[in-house]
This record gives structure tokens, C-alpha cells and sequence, in this order.
């Protein structure tokens, strides 16, 4: 988030990114980087709606956020979520889990001194981390082995793609969540989120090997 964004938008785009399918995506929203300017509304706001999330059976209409997939899963983002409080993270909003029912998690002050800053939840954890300019958000962005789907929040769209020219990730969406995938674009990460495409044409181009096929109409006069 860039000190001119939407927050409100960046809120709604946080919540579905990081939340939607308990956080159990590949394009999941792990981690915001915030300017620090807006750091504080963010971070309550996006506290707010996640304590607002109806968490229950995902048979229920009502519903929003249903059961992890397994124990190993919930062992797994407990222990990042004990170990960045125990390093100086604030739990904000959820935290504490009923059997395989996970809340939807809000975590402030994440520092790079913390397991949830390098490595994957992949469970209904957003992780907030502060930065004092933009040469730091970019620096953070890019400071993880992974680099599947991203996303930049500002007023000035041509200011943001020229920042987003500079994040390390295969997808990188504007004003959009992290989530977000279209059946007719490339589909792709860089670093250990992978290598490739797939998807419409990028997918014939990856799957395919291009050749050259010739033929000869008429007898050919040659140099020699």
C-alpha cells in the first residue's frame, strides 16, 4: 500500500485475499506491507472486518469461513503465529482456534526477525509490516523466495505500474487482490513459486515445442 492508496479499497481486497478459502490459495495475500502513514487506520479497519467474518460450517449459507484442511495444517500457522508474538507481533483479530475452525487472523508489527515474514501460512493469516518509504515496501516485497501474485494499491495508476515493474512476482495486480486469475492470461510465478506459464496461448507456448516443417515446391537449383 502506497501512502496515496484507497484504504478502504485495500481493505476489501486484503480481507478476500488473505481470508477467502481460509488463506488455503496459492495467490493467497500473506503478507501487506503498509506506508506507515496509513499503517494504524489499516491495521484496525482490517481487524475489524476479520473479527466480522462469520466462521462456521461451510454448509451453512451463512458462512464465510470454514475449517482448515487438516491438524498438521493448524499446527502450522499456530507455531508462526507463536513465534512472531514471541518476537514482538501483535495479535489484532483471531489467533486462537477451535478444533479445525481457524479465525481469520491479523497480525501487526511483523518484522523480518520472524518466521510468518519468510515463510508461507497458507492459513486466514495477514500479516502487516510497516515501511517508512517506498524504496522500503519495494525492498520488503521483494525481500522472500517466492514470488507468485502481488498487488499494489495507489490513486496514481501510472505511478504504481511503474513500482510494479520493480516487484519480483509473476502476476502483480492494481488497485486488485492477490487472488484473482483468468482462464485467457498467463499464469505464473518466479523463484520458488515456480517457472513457466500456463493459460490461453502462454500455455501452448510452455507445453509445445515450436518447430520448423518445409516443403519444397518443384526442384530446387542449388550453389553447388
Amino acid at each position: 500500500m502506497l501512502s496515496d492508496a484507497d484504504i478502504d479499497g485495500a481493505v476489501d481486497a486484503a480481507v478476500f485475499g488473505a481470508f477467502m478459502n481460509q488463506g488455503q490459495i496459492c495467490m493467497s495475500t500473506e503478507r501487506i506491507v503498509v506506508a506507515s502513514q496509513l499503517c494504524d487506520e489499516f491495521t484496525s479497519k482490517l481487524a475489524a472486518r476479520a473479527a466480522s467474518l462469520v466462521v462456521g460450517d461451510p454448509h451453512d449459507p451463512a458462512t464465510q469461513i470454514g475449517p482448515m484442511v487438516h491438524e498438521t495444517a493448524c499446527h502450522h500457522v499456530e507455531s508462526l503465529i507463536r513465534d512472531a508474538v514471541d518476537l514482538g507481533a501483535e495479535v489484532l483479530a483471531g489467533g486462537q482456534r477451535e478444533g479445525l475452525y481457524f479465525p481469520p487472523t491479523v497480525l501487526a508489527g511483523v518484522t523480518s526477525k520472524m518466521r510468518i515474514y519468510h515463510e508461507e501460512s497458507f492459513g486466514p493469516v495477514a500479516s502487516v509490516i510497516t515501511a517508512d518509504s517506498e524504496e522500503a515496501a519495494i525492498e520488503i516485497a521483494n525481500d522472500t523466495p517466492f514470488g507468485l501474485s502481488s498487488a499494489l494499491f495507489s490513486s496514481d495508476a501510472a505511478h504504481a505500474l511503474e513500482i510494479a515493474k520493480r516487484i519480483r512476482s509473476g502476476i502483480c495486480h492494481i488497485n486488485g487482490a492477490t487472488v484473482h486469475d483468468e482462464a485467457q492470461m498467463p499464469f505464473g510465478g518466479v523463484g520458488d513459486s515456480g517457472f513457466g506459464r500456463f493459460g490461453s496461448r502462454a500455455a501452448i507456448e510452455e507445453f509445445t515445442e515450436l518447430r520448423w516443417v518445409t516443403i519444397q515446391a518443384g526442384r530446387r537449383k542449388y550453389a553447388m
